[in-house]
């Protein structure tokens, strides 16, 4: 008899390894997460994720242990999410950032080559590699213009995996991710921090938020949606990139009126916009164009930018409302 299909995800514990995982689990999968610290990682997750998934060591600086991994627990399927994250951490130790964010990329795909050639590979790429874009929206054969170490690392990541598709035949795929949020989102992402702020001021616990550019605009999609598609990238009879993205815009405005609105507040009385806060404006704005992944993966996203921000209060509520 057959046994379950095996998948590996790496950064298991952030965001999209934890929705990952998560969807794994759910289409019958063995779900190998793998982590700089298991324990660390187990303890994070929800109970539910936590409790299927088996853990082990995963070092992206260390090829032969990815070796040894592969050959111990032959997974059919990869999804690397492990990488130094972007926002305001995108420009910190650049060394470290390209080391993991682009060069164990190469060592993951010299490890499948290996051990297994027929392993699939799907490594979460980002719009930071279109940096200062020259044309909106960005498809997925825009020029890429990378302004960050963040940003560069990912395209050199980006520009192996397809190397590694066309010379040697493996079945590795770019998934070229626009922003995208969630509950589990950390504190540092605007997103989050409005949703969190919102809360405590519903909640009495606080009185004001303060943020950059309120105007700034960006394409805000659902974590849970996008690693539908990235399986479903793996699930195709030819290896590719795609461009994943919701195709409409909001600005920050936009996302404080959605949150503070759904708690009966109105965001004028509580945002205060800190002009030191403000980044440099694109020349272009970043917004992605899913046609391919519409027509080719049968995917769109299910789940807005309002009922995003919704859902998002509504599990910061939660959380705050459980503390003493």
């Amino acid at each position: 008899m057959k046994g379950k299909p095996v998948a590996l995800v790496t950064g298991i514990a952030g965001q999209d390894g934890s929705y990952q995982a998560e969807l794994l689990l759910a289409k019958g999968y063995r779900v190998v997460g793998a982590s700089r610290n298991p324990q660390q990682a187990k303890a994070k997750l929800p109970l539910q994720i936590a409790n299927a998934v088996e853990f082990i060591a995963w070092d992206m600086l260390d090829q032969q242990s990815m070796i040894d991994t592969l050959s111990s627990y032959r997974p059919q399927e990869v999804y690397n999410f492990a990488a130094y994250s972007s926002g305001a951490g995108m420009y910190n130790d650049p060394v470290s950032v390209g080391e993991v964010n682009g060069m164990a990329v190469t060592r993951i795909l010299e490890a499948i080559r290996t051990v297994d050639a027929g392993i699939r590979l799907c490594q979460a790429s980002s719009r930071e590699i279109f940096g200062d874009a020259i044309e909106s929206p960005q498809t997925e054969s825009t020029p890429v213009n990378p302004r960050s170490p963040y940003g560069a690392a990912k395209l050199y990541a980006d520009s192996m995996i397809r190397i590694y598709r066309q010379r040697y035949g493996i079945f590795a795929c770019s998934a070229i991710l626009f922003n995208h949020e969630s509950p589990r989102r950390g504190l540092e992402f605007v997103t989050r921090k409005i949703t969190n702020e919102a809360a405590k001021i519903k909640l009495g616990l606080a009185k004001s938020l303060h943020l950059g550019n309120l105007d700034a605009q960006r394409d805000w999609g659902f974590a849970g949606d996008f690693v539908r598609a990235m399986w479903l990238m793996l699930q195709q009879e030819q290896a590719d990139d795609y461009v994943l993205a919701t195709s409409q815009v909001h600005s920050v405005r936009d996302l404080c009126d959605f949150t503070f609105s759904y708690l009966g507040l109105n965001y004028r009385d509580y945002v205060l916009e800190d002009q030191t806060a403000y980044r440099p404006a694109e020349t272009a704005l970043l917004v992605g164009d899913i046609t391919k992944a519409r027509s080719r993966l049968k995917w769109q996203p299910e789940i807005g930018c309002r009922e995003l921000m919704q859902m998002m209060v509504d599990e910061d509520l939660r959380i705050l409302s459980s503390r003493p």
